[in-house]
């Protein structure tokens, strides 16, 4: 049953929480994503995401987002906060375990990248100890890496007012796998001093309204299927379990 808006934990007045709640938990970060959009990107898609599945979600509950992530990839741009790998697993895996004591399952919806293999330490813990807890991605197919038509679509979709296209500028346009042995040995800077992996130019609010589309359908596949690979990870089911009609709503704005 969907409903018409997602039930937001920090809201919700302890008698009033189900039992064996569905909590979705999205994971940000607060880093610069080039000189036209703001620091909390990440944690803007990740909440969209796990807001809008939520609606399609039965006894599903989001819980306030974590702002803070590994992100020292960043760290040569001001604004950037970055807790790192050791502080953000603590976090996650303290956070999944106090969540367990009354809800059913957990989803973290993961809005950064340098979150991931962070996200795969603190899952292969946690469910080794037995929690019934996975993680899902804000993940767009063929997206490109950081803050260009990608990113740049989706925040036009969700914040229009924090996207300034006019000072958008063009980054390093090559393959993330090409770029990554540099920007894990210097950092992102040493890469691109604007700080955008990719190219803003032709984003536009459809082509975000699409992509975050499909973030919302996808994480309402997997948590519905819920398949879960060995290092925590929903994966996407063989046969999706959604009908036209739930796809239909999942994806209205």
């Amino acid at each position: 049953m969907r409903n018409d808006q997602a039930t937001e934990l920090a809201h919700t007045a302890w008698p009033d929480v189900p039992p064996d709640a569905l909590v979705l938990l999205p994971i940000g970060s607060t880093e610069q994503h080039g000189p036209h959009l703001p620091l909390d990107t990440d944690s803007v898609i990740a909440e969209a995401v796990a807001r809008r599945a939520a609606t399609a979600l039965p006894a599903a509950l989001v819980a306030p987002t974590l702002p803070y992530g590994a992100s020292g990839e960043h760290a040569g741009f001001p604004g950037t906060v970055s807790i790192g790998h050791e502080a953000l697993c603590a976090v996650l895996v303290e956070s999944v375990r106090s969540l367990s004591l009354w809800a059913g399952r957990i989803v973290l919806v993961n809005g950064h990248g340098g979150n991931t293999a962070t996200l795969d330490t603190a899952l292969r813990m946690l469910r080794t100890e037995g929690h019934d807890v996975a993680w899902t991605g804000c993940a767009v197919p063929g997206g490109d890496a950081h803050a260009g038509r990608t990113e740049t679509s989706v925040m036009l979709h969700l914040a229009p007012e924090q996207a300034r296209l006019e000072v958008a500028v063009a980054g390093d346009t090559r393959p993330l796998a090409a770029l990554l042995p540099e920007l894990m040995a210097h950092g992102v800077r040493a890469v691109s001093p604007s700080g955008v992996l990719g190219d803003p130019t032709g984003a536009s609010t459809a082509e975000g309204r699409r992509a975050t589309d499909a973030m919302v359908s996808a994480a309402v596949r997997r948590i519905t299927a819920w398949t879960v690979d060995h290092r925590g990870r929903l994966a996407e089911p063989e046969h999706p379990p959604m009908s036209k009609e739930l796809d239909q709503q999942v994806i209205r704005p």
